[in-house]
Formats: structure tokens, sequence, C-alpha cells
């Protein structure tokens, strides 16, 4: 397991495994107005380890990461978890039921049907990688079957009856398939129609970082300069409807950063209408330049051309971003920032730069940082965000969230 907190450099970073540089995506949920600063008081706490995924079953909030036991808020036993636990929603209580042993971090997670919840890592227990949970007992789903081989799941969304699956596999099931996959959401049957395929990489080869779904578009990041051999340093998107590799194209991530991030690129988000996708990255302080190196940038779906520029750019300054929710009110972004609105920093505050520990809300229209301002303990960063109609889920490695005691786990209410 993690230790609580270290300090944090760019080689420490680096030598992470697969499942912490993972971030979970979502398709966004539309929230009319910026959260409250305040988080609840009812969520449960993580007592070690780090937090790298939700999903939501139901009323049932499913956690995902590297940590062993947790606790409710309310006090009480120390529940032992093997990187996987579950609570209620509204109460905020641990579900008994629901102890899955698994043998190895938890780094994606993606609801399933008929009160079920997907989970991938880098895990050999009960199956490699990629199992279907029943949230009522946590016992596997037996008629599902898709172990990846060769490398680890890193990143999972569902729709409908498929679900992607992104990682550095070689192999799911019996059917080979480089770092990208579809499946049967029933079965786990590898989709034969679907077969895009990243290469290229930077540095240890191709790897699916984060995925999110849109109605008719698959977002897709990570280390891999081509998809399907057309060029996609870092970023492409898929189109569903056909299922090959949209026309959508840009160089924004061609770029290097410092030679201890080959690839960059980590969480990524839609809007809740689609229209529109948020992208964070580490990469190392620098000084101003046209690099997109620790930074939030804003692109359009169905922008056209071959070289498509990011609408906006927030640079934090020489700090790491991992997750990013949308929606539609706000682009939160999580990492162990210091600040936004610093493009002129370079591991410093710039001018106009603003204070924005941990976490922070854009303007999805402006580019610029929200008055919001919760504030949290820094640590590694923000691995999982999660919108629902309650409000924002949060997922860390640290245990203050909003000045509060909030142990790897928090939520701030909608307002």
């Amino acid at each position: 397991m993690l230790a609580r907190t270290a300090p944090i450099t760019a080689a420490t970073l680096a030598l992470l495994p697969l499942s912490l540089w993972a971030t979970a995506a979502h398709a966004g949920t539309r929230q009319p107005r910026v959260v409250s600063e305040n988080p609840v008081n009812m969520t449960p706490h993580v007592l070690d380890g780090i937090v790298n995924a939700f999903a939501l079953v139901g009323h049932t909030v499913v956690v995902g990461g590297d940590f062993s036991a947790v606790r409710d808020a309310r006090g009480g036993e120390e529940l032992r978890r093997a990187g996987i636990f579950a609570f209620d929603l509204g109460t905020g209580e641990v579900l008994r039921d629901f102890a899955p042993d698994l043998n190895g971090p938890v780094a994606a997670l993606a609801p399933g049907p008929d009160g079920t919840v997907y989970a991938g890592g880098s895990f050999d227990t009960p199956v490699r990688a990629l199992v279907r949970l029943r949230v009522a007992d946590g016992s596997a789903v037996p008629s599902f079957s898709a172990p990846a081989y060769g490398g680890d799941v890193s990143s999972l969304v569902r729709q409908g009856r498929h679900l992607y699956v992104g990682g550095d596999f070689s192999r799911i099931g019996g059917s080979a398939r480089t770092a990208l996959a579809r499946v049967d959401a029933e079965t786990g049957a590898v989709d034969p129609g679907f077969t895009v395929t990243p290469g290229g990489g930077r540095g240890d080869g191709p790897r699916i970082n984060a995925m999110a779904v849109s109605r008719d578009r698959l977002a897709v990041d990570g280390s891999f300069t081509t998809l399907d051999g057309l060029r996609r340093p870092q970023l492409g998107l898929v189109d569903l409807k056909t299922g090959r590799v949209a026309r959508w194209h840009t160089e924004a991530y061609a770029a290097k950063c410092k030679p201890s991030f080959p690839s960059y690129v980590r969480g990524l988000d839609f809007s809740p209408d689609g229209r529109y996708f948020v992208v964070v990255t580490t990469g190392g302080p620098a000084p101003r330049t046209s690099k997109l190196c620790d930074s939030a940038a804003r692109f359009e779906t169905y922008a056209s051309g071959d070289r498509v520029r990011p609408t906006w750019v927030n640079l934090t300054g020489g700090d790491s971003l991992y997750a990013v929710a949308v929606t539609g009110a706000a682009v939160y972004v999580g990492g162990h920032q210091r600040w936004l609105d610093n493009p002129l920093g370079s591991d410093s505050a710039g001018r106009g730069a603003v204070s924005r520990l941990g976490i922070g809300a854009i303007n999805p229209v402006t580019g610029r940082a929200q008055p919001w301002d919760p504030t949290r303990e820094r640590g590694i960063g923000v691995k999982a965000f999660l919108t629902v109609k309650k409000g924002l889920l949060v997922g860390s490695d640290t245990t203050r969230l909003g000045h509060e005691y909030h142990a790897r786990v928090g939520m701030f209410p909608s307002t």
C-alpha cells in the first residue's frame, strides 16, 4: 500500500504503477450551478492508500483503489476491504456484504446492468484484471468473462450493451487486442467489429490512460502516437456510429514535456451535451510556451480541420492535474496543483495566478478559474471525480478536504 503522504517529485511520479496513473472518466452529469465548498459529513473514510475510481450503481457508490481498510463516518469498527468497497449514497454507510477479495489495486470502475459493477486493475483473483461483480454480495458474475492478459486495465466506460476497456494489455480472453477493446456488457465477449488499435507509444509502448464516452464519440488519451495507423499523438476520438477513428485530429499534445513524463495526458471528460470535452495533463514545470504541460484544455468535439486547437487552456504553472469532471456549470479539476490561471509561472506563482490547492473549478466558457476554492491536502492528488445529482464525489490519497477530515473520499453537495 502507499504511504499516507510523501514528498512529490517528477521522478517519484514517473515510477508509479499503471494503476496509479489511471483516472476515472464518465459521461458528464449536468448540474445547474457550482457545488458547495462545504463537504457533507457522512462519507466514509478510507484509512490508507489511494482512491482511483468511483461508479454509481443505483443508490450505491462503489469505490476502487489501492487500500486495505475503511470506516464509517460516524466511527465504529475498522472494515477490511481489498481495494474495493461500496457505500450508500444517501446515508454514507459502508455496505457490509460487498467485500470482494481482489489481490491487486483497482484502477477503473463502470456501472453494469442488473445491479452489477465492472472493476479493472492489476489483480488476478478472481480473474485477470477485469471482473463483473454483484453489488448485493460482492460475488463475481460467472457469465461474464473478459480477462485481460499481457498488461493491466486502467479505464472502463460503458455505453448500453457495450463496455469499452482500456489499458496496456495485449489480449482480452482469446482475442488479440492492443490497449483498447470493446466487449459485450453481459458476457464479456470481444466485439469483432471494433478493432481500433493504438500504436507507437511514448516510453513503454501503447497504453490508454483515460476514456470518456458521449452519444456518438469515444475519447481516448494515453501513451500512443497513432490510432489505426492515423496520426493521433496522445489523444483521439472514435466515431461510434462507424466504429472507426474520427477525422478529428490535434497536434496539441505532440510536443514533449519533461523527459520523466514521456506521456503526460491523464484525465478527460465530456460535457453533458457531448459538444466539448476537457483534457488534463501532467508534464513538469516550464516557462510559458505553446506546450500543454500541467494544464486543462477544452476541445470542441465536432471541430473541423486536421489540426484542432483547444478553445482555451488553463495552466497550473508546473503542477500535475489527474482528474476532471464537466457539469455544464463548471469544469472541476484535481491533482496536486497549487495554482490555476498561471501561464507565467514555472513551479511558482506568476502574475495573475490564483491559489487553488489540490482542487478547483474552471469556467467552461472562459477557461478562467471560478471563485470556488474549498482547498484540499495535496499529496499525490485527486485521482477520481464522480458527478451525481447530489453533488461531486472526490477520491484521492489525503485526508483533508474543504478544511475538514475526509479520508480519501469526500463529497461536495449541490447547493
